[in-house]
């Protein structure tokens, strides 16, 4: 995929999953912060060992979890299957894909919309159980028709119990910024990338 598509299905994924959080904003908001502060896409209050460690520790664990995934879909086409093979040529694209397209994107809708308005609704601790399934829902299902029931709960499982963690850092340790979990999102979808590039799992 080039690079100009790529950036092209970027913009397009990103206005997409912006727009339902814009809509409310708009029409529910007391406009008392910007749209961007209200969504937490702002530079955390603090950030000190605490929350460098858990951004790290998180970071280790979705890696884990994307190899495991990897390994269980194994000769399945996966969103970075279109990398496979190109090696470093295919590192620009690569980039856009994981920090624009999928991590900032997702992390808008499910840390930055949903995590924040359950929350207010509904306390933290179910807030962050509600959008983590939600998220790790939008992960297996995807899949279901490809791999069966049993790793689909797995994916399911492993990336809703990742996004319960980058829910917890954003909010808890770094003051209802995304930036941590947009970090973490995107790093770990650039190494599923690598690895498609370099046919690291074949």
């Amino acid at each position: 995929m080039n690079i100009i598509n790529q950036t092209l299905n970027a913009i397009l994924q990103l206005a997409l999953f912006t727009l339902i959080p814009f809509i409310w904003y708009v029409f529910s908001h007391k406009k008392c912060s910007g749209f961007f502060q209200w969504i937490g896409l702002k530079k955390p209050s603090v950030f000190d060992r605490t929350l460098l460690g858990f951004v790290v520790f998180t970071i280790v664990a979705f890696i884990v979890v994307s190899i495991g995934i990897l390994y269980l879909l194994k000769g399945v086409d996966t969103a970075t299957s279109k990398f496979t093979g190109m090696g470093i040529v295919g590192l620009p694209s690569a980039l856009i894909y994981s920090f624009i397209t999928t991590a900032l994107s997702e992390e808008i809708l499910f840390r930055g919309f949903l995590l924040k308005r359950l929350s207010d609704k509904f306390g933290f601790n179910t807030g962050n159980i509600v959008q983590s399934i939600l998220f790790g829902l939008l992960h297996g299902v995807m899949f279901f028709s490809l791999t069966g029931i049993v790793k689909v709960v797995l994916i399911i499982a492993f990336t809703g119990l990742i996004a319960w963690c980058m829910g917890y850092a954003n909010e808890k340790k770094a003051d209802g910024s995304i930036i941590p979990s947009w970090i973490v999102h995107g790093i770990a979808n650039l190494f599923s990338s690598i690895i498609s590039m370099f046919c690291i799992i074949a």
